[in-house]
């Protein structure tokens, strides 16, 4: 069974779940500057939660390609109260926290958050794989080429599938060296990759259950999705859906979406599916 214990709770992934994406960023590529008050906030995740979502991932810093660098002061002061917030707000909330700053972990987890997701897997802190080890909370760790503002800047592999499951499988076994048990890996689509790059990933998504360790997959309204069919983000949809079905049918244990009920919808016609061959 792939679970794993957030704060107590245990999660059973082995059925697929769904994380909805609350962007507190001015800039993300989406939805930025959208929840920019409590109001919007609450009305969004409440919205998120009754939908269905098991966890609220929670990010203050956009990692769109080119997007503007801030501060580690700036994310805690963006992203602290927001924790606070829906905390108060929400008594069994599960809070996945958007962030690569060990510091900003440390404070949140305090706060209240109950696992990290981090688009470098610990490369742009040298410190965050001690403090996941040492605030044992689960760790989703995904793989970038580069920083967010270079990242797709000429993106070259050798064998991108075979890069990609290496680089994890050594990131895996120094997590577990240093006693981390739950453990998340996401391959990081449009983060440094190619059109030709991320469908390759898609199409042997397969084989990241090598791994052993359950997958996250971020699809949502990405560029590989609307720029082939020249649409916006906003008329993404469809092809998200589309996508979320062949990585759910490749094993994708957790779909990370901009939009609850559509996922949930997918996973459960998947679930039909595999349950009736």
């Amino acid at each position: 069974m792939k679970s794993i214990n957030c704060k107590g709770n245990l999660i059973d992934l082995s059925s697929p779940k769904v994380m909805g994406v609350l962007n507190i960023t001015p800039d993300s590529f989406f939805d930025g500057g959208k929840y920019n008050n409590e109001k919007a906030i609450l009305y969004q995740v409440e919205k998120m939660l009754d939908e269905g979502a098991t966890f609220i991932d929670v990010g203050a810093y956009s990692s769109r390609p080119g997007a503007k660098h801030i501060s580690k002061k700036e994310e805690l002061e963006r992203i602290v109260p927001v924790i606070k917030l829906l905390i108060k707000e929400f008594s069994n909330i599960i809070i996945s926290l958007d962030t690569f700053r060990s510091e900003v972990v440390k404070q949140c987890v305090l706060e209240g958050a109950s696992l990290v997701n981090d688009i470098s897997a610990g490369e742009l802190d040298n410190n965050m794989f001690k403090t996941i080890a040492q605030l044992q909370v689960p760790y989703i760790f995904m793989h970038m080429q580069g920083k967010p503002q270079t990242m797709q800047q000429n993106p070259e592999y050798t064998n991108i599938v075979k890069d990609i499951i290496f680089y994890f499988s050594k990131k895996i076994n120094k997590l577990r060296t240093l006693g981390v048990n739950d453990i998340i890996s996401d391959v990081g689509f449009g983060f440094g990759k190619t059109l030709e790059h991320n469908y390759q990933l898609l199409n042997n998504l397969e084989l990241f259950n090598n791994l052993e360790t359950p997958m996250l997959v971020g699809l949502s309204r990405k560029s590989m999705l609307f720029k082939p069919l020249e649409i916006t983000p906003n008329e993404a949809l469809s092809a998200t859906t589309a996508a979320n079905t062949i990585a759910l049918l490749k094993g994708a244990n957790i779909l990370r979406v901009h939009d609850v009920k559509e996922a949930v919808e997918t996973i459960k016609i998947v679930k039909l599916l595999k349950n009736n061959k």
